[in-house]
């Protein structure tokens, strides 16, 4: 009995956990069909489009290339293609599918549309790609639709047209008029289009997208194109880093240096005296401290611009209404970070490096009666701006602070942006990676 009673709610428990996993089974197997169906239904008309769009265009610009009016229609073209191929890889990936990387170069003058190799793998693609599309659509419809109609057949039968003759399939392959076998025979069909529509969709989401895996995906040229950058960001941060220690030994030299030869200077003069004159030493010693003060404070201000204690200690918000508050010109502070979340030491560092050295360069240059400086997170970047109602007219020149902070911002794989009209206003953006930093 004690057995008895222990197996039966076990049995039950299996059960529904059998008929749960067929279920299951069936929604995934519905849902990879809808999902194929959402990937080869839409590549036609996208696939016809781009094949007319690339074979009349790349005629048109090879026919007009002696009358120099094909380079702009291919430039067109090919940016056409790249729009396509872009919408193309969106596709597949509604079908699951994961792609590999691919890279475009940065397009600077017509030639360079010309000189990019994806572009023309996407054109390529735009006209192979058309009768695959077209034998993928055709086959999904007639596999789905005709399983369907099959296994309905004797639901509609009925309104088809019959003389004498044999009539449909089962009538032409036997040369016999049987309503039930022609049923029977549609029905069976139907049936067997119904149960392989799942391989054959496999196969068809296979063969288009390994066209696109082919020809629209490059993971040699994105690799290589990482590795430039890398070596980019590198020799960036190289000069950023030179041009940093070269600042801070010219501000040192300037400032503390000098304060400190001085006071050395006068404490030789007070040693001098100590013996013979200590009233005339006294107001030396105090000229001394009054060095030694100063001296001390510009070394404390060089610190702040380097690495502040602040910073390290409380976090990027602090750190940037302490550098607002020192800012000759009137600041308006917008910061909107995570409360009590910390981001990476090198993201604080380069967004206060960023603040700091704008806020600089607009006590010292743009003649602004106020700056607002907006600080936020955005997805996967922190944002940082910097806007002043100087005069305007800065530039990213060699040598110059903001070409510092373009070398700082390309360390960290970041973007750098200036608008900076003559008469103002200034405004300077930067976005700083969280991921990889």
């Amino acid at each position: 009995m004690v057995a008895g009673g222990g197996v039966g709610p076990t049995l039950r428990r299996e059960e529904r956990r059998l008929g749960c996993g067929a279920r299951g089974s069936e929604s995934g197997a519905m849902s990879r069909i809808a999902r194929s169906y959402a990937y080869l239904l839409p590549g036609l008309p996208l696939g016809v489009a781009a094949f007319v769009v690339a074979v009349a265009g790349t005629s048109a610009g090879v026919g007009t290339l002696v009358v120099w009016l094909g380079v702009p229609v291919l430039v067109g073209v090919l940016a056409a293609a790249r729009g396509f191929a872009r919408a193309e890889r969106a596709l597949v990936r509604t079908a699951g599918i994961t792609l590999k990387a691919h890279h475009y170069r940065t397009p600077r003058r017509w030639w360079s549309w010309l000189a990019d190799p994806q572009s023309w793998r996407d054109l390529l693609h735009a006209v192979v790609a058309f009768p695959v599309h077209v034998i993928t659509f055709s086959l999904a419809v007639v596999w789905g639709v005709g399983g369907a109609g099959g296994v309905l057949y004797v639901l509609w039968e009925w309104a088809l047209p019959r003389d004498d003759e044999p009539n449909g399939l089962f009538g032409l392959i036997t040369g016999v008029d049987s309503r039930l076998g022609e049923i029977a025979l549609n029905t069976a069909i139907g049936v067997v289009l119904l149960l392989t529509l799942p391989w054959m969709l496999r196969a068809l989401v296979a063969v288009q997208a390994g066209l696109v895996r082919g020809l629209l995906t490059n993971e040699t040229a994105a690799l290589r194109a990482r590795a430039e950058s890398l070596e980019s960001s590198r020799r960036s941060a190289v000069q950023a880093e030179a041009q940093t220690l070269r600042r801070v030994e010219r501000d040192i030299h300037d400032g503390p240096q000098q304060r400190l030869v001085r006071l050395n200077m006068d404490l030789e003069t007070v040693a001098r005296r100590l013996d013979d004159d200590p009233e005339r030493a006294r107001p030396l010693v105090a000229e001394a401290l009054a060095q030694s003060r100063e001296a001390l404070a510009e070394l404390r201000a060089l610190s702040r611009g380097i690495a502040p204690p602040i910073l390290a200690d409380r976090g990027l918000g602090p750190a940037l209404a302490a550098a607002a508050a020192r800012c000759p010109t009137p600041v308006v502070l917008d910061v909107d970070l995570p409360d009590g979340v910390r981001m990476a030491a090198a993201v604080e560092n380069t967004a206060y490096f960023v603040v700091t050295e704008s806020l600089t360069n607009v006590a010292k240059h743009a003649r602004a009666s106020q700056c607002v400086v907006t600080v936020g997170v955005d997805d996967d970047r922190v944002l940082v701006q910097v806007r002043d109602d100087g005069r305007g007219g800065a530039h990213l020149g060699k040598g110059h602070g903001l070409a510092g902070l373009a070398d700082r911002l390309a360390a960290v794989e970041g973007a750098f942006d200036l608008v900076s009209p003559a008469g103002g206003p200034t405004v300077l953006t930067a976005a700083i990676p969280l991921v990889g930093v």
